[in-house]
């Protein structure tokens, strides 16, 4: 008579360990970190804090007493942080490829737009604290306008002119960020920044045909009414086309191009 043993069934294997990516916030600290541990990094973001207060010194000895109110130095203020803090979304992107670290930066994380969304959440968080650097030299400005000057003292701004202030630089970031993603090369998203939107100024003053449309497709002068902050529905909507056609598509294309680009460790 035989008898049949049958093996002992093995155990299932043990699930495999699933290691949690890293958290957000670490990425958005590394972020923060990169932006000012590089040497252009670090001197752009001096230079803008710098240059906001010395604006307002300028203001507090050449400007007639009567203009010397927080709304005129708000105006006055945002003028080299607009000019600057788009560099500062330009090198958040740019410096991957610039300095080759694309390649530890995207092994350590390979899901690319989890690092883009931390590079655009670094560059806005710092936007917004030059934001609060133009408010408070002006705030500052306008009280020693005040005590030295006899100045105006208005403080006539408002929740409007607050939001208008803040839109009109975070939207130049913004613009900063996309031409940096779309063209991945920092002196040519620099030159592009600064060359592409004045020329297609000159271009629309110049075409007569073209001046009927140019405050829809004109990013700078459908941006203008921001500065008296109020605008009407009609400008509301030459601001969103402009801003869709010069932030939102080429962020776009750029972050379509970021997520494909081959990275090399050179």
């Amino acid at each position: 008579m035989t008898t049949n043993v049958h093996p002992a069934p093995r155990p299932a294997p043990a699930p495999a360990e699933r290691h949690p990516g890293i958290p957000f916030s670490r990425l958005l600290g590394t972020e923060l970190r990169k932006l000012r541990d590089t040497r252009a990094g670090r001197w752009l973001l001096i230079a803008i804090l710098v240059t906001t207060p010395l604006v307002v010194a300028v203001m507090l000895f050449t400007a007639d007493p009567e203009k010397l109110t927080f709304t005129k130095l708000v105006d006055f203020t945002q003028t080299p942080q607009k000019l600057l803090l788009p560099v500062v979304g330009i090198l958040a992107v740019t410096s991957e490829w610039s300095q080759r670290t694309g390649l530890v930066t995207f092994t350590l994380e390979p899901d690319r737009s989890r690092v883009l969304l931390a590079k655009g959440g670094a560059a806005m968080l710092l936007g917004l604290l030059m934001v609060v650097n133009t408010l408070v030299s002006a705030a500052f400005g306008t009280l020693l306008g005040v005590a030295l000057r006899h100045g105006d003292g208005s403080w006539a701004f408002g929740a409007g002119g607050l939001g208008d202030i803040t839109l009109v630089l975070l939207s130049g970031l913004a613009l900063g960020l996309a031409f940096g993603m779309l063209l991945l090369n920092g002196a040519a998203a620099i030159v592009a920044f600064y060359v592409l939107p004045n020329l297609s100024s000159v271009l629309f003053n110049a075409v007569h045909g073209l001046k009927g449309v140019s405050h829809w497709l004109d990013l700078n002068l459908a941006q203008g009414p921001l500065y008296d902050h109020g605008l009407s529905g009609h400008q509301w909507a030459q601001l969103c086309t402009a801003t869709l056609l010069w932030v939102v598509l080429p962020g776009a294309f750029g972050v379509l191009r970021v997520l494909r680009s081959e990275v090399t460790s050179g």
